[in-house]
């Protein structure tokens, strides 16, 4: 008798763990940038980007190499990474932050705030961003955009090139995971 209370105490926990999962990931997340410019617009795409949640805490992180951009033209790259970006100095990007009123087992679209702190260019700002979350059968796909100014994260613009380069940056994301196997 009690090897079957045991054996379906086991079961019942299995099936509770199963049914919940704790963290997610996200190996080639995509970012991408859209600057508006009287001249020539400019727009680049990250593959590479790596994100986790964690449903347990409710909190994402994301991380992402600055030299990954790819761009149209190889100029355009060139002068990201070397004289705004400043790759070699700042070689990544980062946000952690918290999902608020998140619900993982939800299977319904939702449609939640992430509160966190974005670094870039070696500063950090604290950011508010709407996003859209779904649940496919514990595959979740984050996605979402959001505007950020050249201004708050310190990249300096030549005044030379000041009217070429859009003072506000469309920046779109999408994060497609899967359950985190350790």
């Amino acid at each position: 008798m009690n090897k079957i209370i045991v054996l379906l105490f086991l079961l019942l926990s299995f099936i509770g763990s199963s049914q919940e999962i704790e963290k997610v990931i996200a190996r080639q997340g995509h970012v991408s940038f859209f600057s508006h410019t009287s001249v020539e617009n400019i727009e680049a795409t990250n593959n590479q980007v790596l994100s986790i949640i964690d449903f347990s805490k409710k909190e994402i992180a994301i991380s992402m190499l600055m030299n990954a951009f790819v761009f149209k033209k190889s100029l355009m790259h060139e002068h990201f990474n070397e004289s705004y970006i400043e790759s070699d100095k700042y070689p990544k990007a980062t946000f952690t932050g918290d999902i608020i009123d998140l619900e993982p087992l939800e299977i319904e679209k939702q449609v939640k705030l992430i509160k966190g702190k974005l670094t870039i260019h070696g500063i950090t700002k604290e950011v508010e961003i709407r996003t859209s979350i779904e649940n496919f059968n514990g595959k979740y796909i984050l996605s979402g955009d959001f505007d950020a100014t050249v201004k708050d994260f310190n990249i300096k613009i030549p005044p030379v090139l000041a009217p070429n380069i859009a003072k506000i940056i469309a920046i779109k994301f999408r994060f497609e995971y899967e359950p985190y196997e350790k």
